[in-house]
């Protein structure tokens, strides 16, 4: 089994790189720190998983598109808190499986192995939840299943409501007035089929992915 380790902690990396490396079925052949080099890595070695580290936080949109352009190269979400809402959003950002941060050395090799023989094993609980995310997901009858797209600036507004901004401090990062950045938030709230701008936060947590979907290209 080939192993792609990304961390940003060195230390940590060459650990588990070491650890990993040990088991008689187990090769690391990369251990990275930046998750834009993990396209180049992934391209260039044949692969079977990778396993991120969540524990330090990660740009969940850019796990998507990479999950999505290997569809066939499991992510495992290393460190993740085994938490319902923690759960549904690794999983709706691409991860194939997680291991949770108290699981052991042990603990880890198992779930590498089932998530590449296309095996999930989690608790009772959480498995409830990930059928029930899914019932949850789906649209309403006559509700279109993806959201409008976004322009290049509704975009850059909802990435910055997802920060929990104000609007003169959107306006600040923008350099737009007050006046314009309601305007966009407007446009946003009402492609996403949101009443408050406190929904648009929540979307975010829960999706990230959603603020980079501006396929029109305009300001």
């Amino acid at each position: 089994m080939n192993i792609i380790v990304l961390t940003p902690v060195r230390l940590f990396g060459d650990g588990l790189a070491a650890c990993l490396g040990s088991q008689p079925h187990m090769r690391v052949i990369a251990t990275i720190s930046e998750l834009a080099d993990l396209r180049t890595i992934m391209t260039r070695n044949e692969t079977d998983v990778v396993l991120v580290d969540v524990t330090q936080g990660i740009n969940l949109f850019d796990v998507r598109a990479i999950a999505a352009e290997w569809p066939r190269i499991p992510l495992v979400a290393l460190g993740l808190n085994e938490r319902r809402q923690e759960v549904i959003t690794c999983g709706r950002a691409g991860f194939a499986g997680y291991v949770a941060r108290d699981a052991s050395i042990d603990s880890l090799c198992t779930s590498l192995t089932e998530v590449v023989d296309g095996r999930l094993a989690c608790p009772p609980d959480i498995a409830g939840c990930l059928l029930r995310a899914l019932f949850y997901q789906e649209p309403n009858e006559g509700q279109s299943a993806t959201n409008p797209a976004l322009t290049k600036r509704e975009s850059e507004v909802l990435q910055l409501l997802g920060r929990g901004l104000s609007n003169k401090e959107i306006g600040n990062e923008l350099c737009l007035s007050v006046a314009t950045v309601k305007h966009h938030v407007h446009h946003v709230l009402e492609k996403l089929k949101l009443q408050r701008r406190a929904q648009a936060m929540r979307q975010m947590q829960d999706a990230p992915w959603i603020a980079r979907t501006g396929s029109l290209g305009t300001k």
